[in-house]
């Protein structure tokens, strides 16, 4: 199918109100994610855990979204996108704060996987809301948009854990307080949330591999936004940096984020989304070789993240535009589903083997994440080459 083409008939009209309610909600939701990845990381290198030991337990995010992601399209088409959303919300506030009352590194995997689990969900039907409720031909600028605000609420999250510390009560009761405020929007714009009422026409199975310059782009970024929120602290301490300044790092990376979303967006709408993706994973293996150049210059350093950051993200910005171009209601929801999934796999692997990298050598953070952005370069270049032959 032609890029642009979209399954299905008439086009929708616009809901300006429930693009506005999904984008706030998930957007609070993101500021409590990105607090919560690097406190958990620093609590547990605080207690003397391994850079494996923290990766592996952080990887659990991959486990909790791999098992939670085929289940939600199903449960939104019976529960209600809204409703389902909000159950959710009261799910992370509970796991939160449980990671604050019980310190066993055992349990800290089940926490892990209801907390990961239900934020993961909470993406899935958000981005499906936005999806469904954009004007098709500004759907890029509308991710971009979105985009942008998730941006700021998780460069908003590290700045708070600077501010409050990683030891206490304090950073999880604001994240607790934040996911709750979350839920605001969600109530003020449920009667606008889209209903799933028919079936996919195609198995779950089926759109993980039907669209692979999107879905594969996103397993990459997964793995590094993933290592970049849970180990990037921990490579900037290995380096020599002090606790704040390491975390501050995130920050670096997510403002780029913040800058950079809508213009990628806006592109998006203009020019093959396949060619801007390959150009995004290119950028992103770049910057990664350059941050050990970097180590010790932090203007360089934070300028470096500030650009990489930014520009691979639109990964997933343009990732997401690329399927939502393909596909509508519950087969839109459906790929929406997959393309977290294969976030979630990336998830899965990438702060184990960034950890592990680590370990070895305190730059086997950026070379791992190079590695996962060529990887995706490889691939993509393929498929654009194939599809230009034909």
């Amino acid at each position: 199918m032609a890029e642009g083409s979209v399954q299905g008939a008439a086009p929708r009209p616009v809901d300006r109100r429930g693009m506005a309610a999904a984008i706030a909600s998930i957007s609070i939701v993101g500021v409590a994610i990105s607090l919560s990845m690097p406190l958990l990381a620093l609590v547990m290198e605080a207690r003397g855990f391994s850079g494996t030991a923290i990766g592996i337990n952080s990887a659990m995010a991959g486990v909790a979204s791999i098992a939670w992601v085929p289940f939600v399209t199903p449960l939104a088409r019976r529960i209600g996108t809204a409703r389902l959303i909000l159950i959710l919300i009261a799910a992370s506030m509970v796991s939160f704060l449980g990671f604050f009352v019980i310190s066993s590194y055992w349990a800290w995997f089940g926490l892990r996987f209801v907390f990961h689990g239900a934020t993961t969900a909470i993406f899935v039907l958000s981005e499906f809301w936005i999806s469904s409720a954009a004007p098709r031909e500004r759907r890029g600028f509308v991710l971009g948009v979105y985009a942008t605000f998730l941006s700021i609420g998780v460069a908003a999250g590290p700045i708070l854990l600077s501010l409050t510390g990683a030891s206490g009560a304090p950073p999880f009761l604001i994240g607790t307080i934040i996911l709750a405020v979350s839920a605001i929007p969600v109530i003020m714009a449920r009667d606008t949330s889209p209903r799933i009422e028919k079936r996919p026409e195609h198995s779950f199975a089926r759109f993980l591999i039907a669209v692979p310059v999107a879905t594969i782009a996103v397993l990459a970024f997964g793995a590094v936004e993933t290592g970049m929120l849970s180990i990037l602290p921990i490579y900037g301490l290995r380096i020599g940096l002090d606790a704040a300044t390491a975390t501050l790092l995130v920050t670096a990376a997510a403002l780029g984020n913040v800058v950079l979303q809508v213009p990628l967006g806006w592109m998006s709408d203009r020019m093959d989304k396949r060619v801007l993706l390959l150009v995004c994973g290119l950028v992103g293996v770049i910057g990664a070789l350059l941050m050990p150049v970097f180590a010790h210059r932090m203007t360089e350093l934070f300028v470096t993240l500030f650009i990489w950051g930014g520009v691979t993200a639109g990964l997933y910005t343009i990732g997401l535009a690329h399927l939502a171009a393909r596909y509508r209601d519950a087969d839109l929801a459906s790929a929406n589903a997959a393309f977290v999934m294969m976030y979630s796999i990336g998830m899965l692997v990438g702060p184990a083997a960034m950890g592990a990298g680590m370990d070895i050598d305190p730059h086997g953070f950026p070379i791992v994440c190079a590695l996962f952005f060529a990887g995706y370069v490889v691939i993509a270049a393929f498929r654009i080459a194939r599809w230009a032959g034909r």
